[in-house]
């Protein structure tokens, strides 16, 4: 994300002290601004404003690398073009809206709203898709995973050939436009008031999921690890209408294994992190009623004062 600050220039002229003192906590400096009565009767005449700004990525690769696999056409067009699109248009949308400084995680979270989409969510989820869908590949990919990534994936369906069978038939079997995803689920309860049971390493798992359009397993509070675009501009160029094919070449010549590793770790080490919070603030609670105990003291409403010398 870009901060882009801007000056109109139109009333520059009227304004003699430019508030430069100011700039650089605006650009990355914690220590917030402070404007002069001066400098603050002259930022009214400026117009000063802050916007945040979302760049396009590049893949890590150039557009040739992935050929003869994934052709530079099909990279210039999907990425050049589409991914360009998702974000010239979410910058347009979330100028001077509440979502204008989010984080493109947050943007998403806050604009699925539940599932009743707000007009920010497709632009969002696809900038990020598209972000984790080039990270996902690498030049001279495929092949199989090792270490712990490959015990979980053996220990979850069976083996690896099992999950990319399932892992295929996601993809395909994806109706119309979406993705499928591989994702790391920390097994937490999806019920507002309710306390989760510390999950044992076995209870976190691995699972193959699909989805519509832009929606992502980060609205599911699940770690994506992969994922493949089944969207049809993602392979036409090079398979037509064999969605099919455009997966085995995926997955056998594409994938790059390092990348699902290391995101696996991350999403480990984001649920130890997350259980060892949820401990800390249980157990707050747990000493604020302890110590918040009081002895209480009943009185007999019924006795007769008359009766108490």
């Amino acid at each position: 994300m870009a901060i882009a600050v801007a000056f109109s220039a139109s009333s520059l002229p009227t304004c003699t002290v430019l508030p430069l003192q100011g700039l650089p906590g605006i650009l990355g400096s914690p220590r917030p601004l402070q404007w002069t009565k001066k400098e603050r009767r002259c930022r009214r005449k400026i117009g000063f404003t802050v916007t945040a700004k979302f760049d396009l990525k590049p893949p890590p690769y150039s557009l040739n690398s992935l050929e003869p696999h994934m052709s530079q056409e099909t990279l210039e067009y999907h990425w050049g073009k589409h991914h360009r699109g998702y974000v010239e248009n979410l910058n347009k949308q979330i100028v001077g809206t509440e979502l204008d400084g989010m984080s493109l995680e947050d943007i998403i979270i806050v604009s699925y709203n539940k599932g009743d989409l707000l007009p920010t969510f497709n632009n969002a989820g696809q900038i990020w898709n598209h972000d984790f869908f080039w990270e996902s590949m690498k030049p001279g990919g495929g092949g199989k995973p090792d270490g712990d990534l490959l015990e979980l994936i053996e220990r979850d369906f069976g083996s690896f050939e099992k999950f990319v069978e399932e892992f295929k038939s996601a993809a395909a079997t994806q109706f119309g436009s979406g993705w499928a995803w591989l994702a790391y689920k920390a097994n937490r309860l999806e019920v507002g008031n309710a306390v989760n049971p510390r999950p044992s390493d076995e209870d976190k798992k691995l699972v193959i999921v699909k989805s519509p359009n832009a929606v992502n397993p980060l609205v599911w509070d699940y770690s994506p690890l992969l994922t493949i675009d089944v969207w049809e501009h993602a392979y036409y160029l090079d398979f037509q209408n064999r969605r099919p094919d455009y997966i085995s070449i995926f997955i056998e010549k594409l994938v790059s294994w390092e990348a699902v590793s290391s995101r696996l770790e991350i999403a480990k080490a984001r649920a130890a992190e997350r259980e060892r919070e949820e401990e800390r603030k249980k157990k707050e609670e747990d000493d604020k009623m302890a110590g918040g105990e009081t002895a209480e003291v009943y009185l007999d409403n019924d006795t007769d004062d008359s009766e108490v010398e």
